[in-house]
């Protein structure tokens, strides 16, 4: 009977999750983080990181430490990288190896990776263990919870709503002058004042002097909290940016800037330039190769740049996208499939649509259904293919270590250039007889 019984009340909190996530969240924010823990346990994986990713980050920490290998690894499979590198981060240094020591190595890399921002950037800087409560707390809740506390400095908490996004602050003078049964609503301050984790030190030095704050929450790239940066880590980040300055004043800086010496300039950008010209001769000489086919229908020659063009554009906007994924931590290189089928796809689909209006306007022009069949069939397949390439270039840099906002671009142009011309040059000699 008791089975059973537990049976229906399994299979009513799974629903409930299922349908009321946010509802669910809330609710068990209140319980023991082990007896959170338990209830994970019986859910799916897919449920269990639904309900996991609406925790607050602070119950998410304490939820982590009581939960099974098994439970933990499905997790990772379901959950964002960056949310639960956040939750792992505010675990003390001996359960959090504890976690890691139980996945993959490949999973628990990627995670070391995501929790270790720049020395110079927010989240290199701040403090993961951020106070952050629910609107609908009142001041009592919130008081009681702090003196539970009290090696935690803390001057301010922090509202987020139930994604974990952050609403604003509470300046802890505010919270002891209100009355008990006030709810944390009333008294945030909003728009919050935050920074996110990629941002430069001088970035957060900016946000301290513009909002007169003592101290800055974190966000990730969707606004949630993940950190803090205190009063001393400004100071500190403040004297680091000085001694930056007069580095910088000397020339001592690793990076051009807009006043370094024409010498400085030259070298750096030289070695590029002539990369990038031996990748113009190799696209020269896929035109070469096909030299007889022009030759004989001159029409190809004017619509090469079209072809190249609308593959180079569709390569560059994959590559902007991916670009920026792996700024903002977004993916990883074990999203490499994901986002190359989806940036091929787009490519694709894109394609499609550019080719229909080509094949018209080429057909106009030309009067040749043979040129305008070819010219679709090579728009489709050069944007698919430079979508791909826009994709997988910053990632596969990434992964062998190199910078991929150095070399992606140049790289870029060589295949998109090369794919371009192979394809609408390579269906053209094919078709030769009906052009």
């Amino acid at each position: 009977m008791r089975s059973e019984s537990g049976k229906v009340e399994l299979a009513l909190t799974r629903r409930f999750v299922q349908m009321y996530p946010e509802e669910a969240a809330a609710l068990y924010e209140t319980l023991p983080a082990k007896q959170v823990g338990h209830l994970l346990e019986g859910l799916s994986s897919t449920d269990a990181a639904v309900l996991f990713g609406r925790l607050k980050p602070d119950t998410q920490a304490d939820v982590l430490e009581t939960l099974s290998a098994r439970t933990f690894g499905g997790l990772i499979a379901q959950v964002e990288p960056g949310l639960l590198a956040s939750a792992l981060a505010r675990l003390g240094t001996e359960q959090r190896g504890q976690r890691l020591e139980s996945i993959a190595e490949r999973d628990a890399n990627e995670l070391i990776d995501l929790m270790s921002y720049p020395a110079d950037s927010a989240g290199g800087i701040m403090d993961p263990r951020v106070t952050t409560f629910r609107p609908q707390s009142t001041v009592d809740d919130v008081v009681k919870r702090i003196r539970k506390m009290r090696r935690r400095r803390i001057s301010e908490v922090f509202v987020i709503d139930d994604d974990g996004k952050l609403l604003g602050a509470v300046a802890l003078q505010n919270l002891v002058t209100a009355e008990a049964s006030t709810q944390l609503s009333e008294l945030v301050r909003s728009p919050p004042i935050s920074v996110k984790a990629t941002a430069s030190r001088d970035e957060v030095l900016e946000v301290l002097e513009l909002g007169k704050v003592s101290s800055v929450p974190v966000t990730d790239f969707d606004g949630r909290a993940i950190g803090v940066i205190r009063q001393d880590a400004l100071i500190a980040a403040a004297q680091a940016e000085a001694t930056a300055d007069i580095q910088t004043m000397v020339g001592a800086s690793k990076d051009e800037r807009a006043l370094s010496p024409v010498s400085f300039a030259v070298r750096r950008r030289l070695p590029w330039l002539q990369i990038n010209l031996g990748t113009a001769f190799l696209a020269a000489a896929v035109v070469g190769i096909f030299e007889g086919t022009i030759a004989r229908f001159t029409a190809l020659a004017v619509l090469l740049p079209v072809v190249a063009g609308q593959s180079g554009n569709t390569g560059s906007q994959a590559l902007a996208v991916t670009m920026r994924g792996l700024a903002l931590r977004e993916i990883r290189s074990r999203h490499w499939f994901r986002v190359t089928i989806k940036e091929a796809a787009t490519g694709a689909l894109n394609g499609l649509a550019v080719a229909v209006v080509t094949a018209g306007a080429v057909y106009i022009w030309s009067q040749s259904l043979g040129l305008a069949a070819v010219i679709s069939v090579a728009m489709v397949l050069s944007m698919a293919i430079a979508g791909l390439a826009g994709a997988s270039i910053p990632i596969i840099l990434a992964k062998l270590g190199q910078d991929p906002a150095q070399a992606s671009s140049i790289i870029l142009t060589t295949v998109t250039d090369v794919v371009g011309f192979m394809s609408f040059l390579g269906f053209a000699t094919l078709a030769a007889g009906v052009l």
